[in-house]
């Protein structure tokens, strides 16, 4: 990926997304661009309107840390959005090489202890996954709360594949447009953490090319921190699902992202979580309906 494009639409975003009142500002009644003016921007961060030019115009090899902090400030960026403009910073001056963690292959398996661990989850999903999205380890659970995604082999059990080029992501994904939103976040954000992942620039170029839902998305250059939250979803074969997840980041292998979903106590989705493990139990040959799984 070029990387001054991608900091210049990065900070262009950013700077449209600031109105003069969120900065403090006099907003005036001949303003022609949306959000801040740069000279606005370089006020805000101290520093002079040709030097805030030349970054936004892709720039950032050998910017101090605090004229990046001081823009971060300007634009109001959130965790997520600094976190990001340092990656790019790091890979403008290359500096994201010494700390880039190592390439992984497709062909990456759980070592036997991880899969341990994911077995002995039995009450939720547990399942480990890339920033480009591939589910690499699952537990059983997982597995067949994800069946969509691993019965369509193009999907590849790729969850950006399923989300925007399978049709059936549309009746999973109750609330769709925010779960595309969630996921070209975090390829977004993986982006500027591995600029240098072909398998990642080439899951993008796909999407770009097969969706306009991605496409559109992709160009907003929006990032975030998928740590924890809630979620709706709807399992084919037991219904409603609202479930809690926590997302961990793995210190054993860095880049890699352990994800548990969880019901509510005594709730409904509880029940339909109990009710897919039975289903999903190797020694258990009846069907949901069988079951009495409606």
């Amino acid at each position: 990926m070029d990387n001054q494009a991608e900091v210049r639409e990065f900070l262009t975003s950013r700077r449209a997304k600031i109105t003069p009142e969120q900065a403090g500002l006099p907003s005036g009644s001949r303003r022609r661009v949306p959000g801040l003016r740069r000279s606005e921007v370089a006020a805000l961060a101290d520093v002079s309107v040709e030097y805030y030019a030349k970054l936004e115009r892709g720039n950032l090899a050998g910017v101090s840390p605090a004229v990046l902090e001081a823009v971060a400030r300007a634009l109001q960026l959130d965790d997520a959005e600094r976190a990001h403009l340092l990656n790019l910073a790091h890979a403008a001056d290359g500096s994201d090489a010494l700390t880039r963690p190592r390439r992984r292959t497709a062909q990456w398996k759980a070592h036997r202890s991880l899969q341990w661990v994911l077995d002995a989850v039995t009450a939720g999903p547990a399942f480990v996954r890339n920033g480009r999205m591939d589910l690499l380890a699952a537990n059983e659970l997982a597995r067949a709360f994800y069946t969509d995604v691993y019965a369509n082999l193009s999907n590849q059990a790729n969850l950006a594949r399923f989300q925007f080029l399978d049709p059936a992501s549309r009746r999973f994904y109750p609330d769709w447009e925010q779960a595309a939103d969630i996921a070209v976040a975090i390829l977004r954000t993986e982006a500027g953490r591995s600029p240098h992942d072909k398998g990642l620039h080439d899951l993008v170029g796909e999407l770009s090319t097969r969706s306009d839902d991605f496409r559109t998305r992709w160009g907003a250059h929006n990032v975030r921190h998928h740590g924890t939250g809630t979620k709706r979803f709807h399992h084919h074969t037991v219904g409603d699902l609202t479930l809690a997840y926590e997302g961990l980041e793995m210190a054993a292998a860095p880049g890699l992202t352990l994800t548990i979903y969880t019901a509510e106590p005594g709730s409904a989705s509880e029940e339909g979580l109990r009710l897919l493990a039975s289903w999903a139990a190797p020694q258990n040959t009846a069907s949901p309906a069988e079951q009495g799984v409606d």
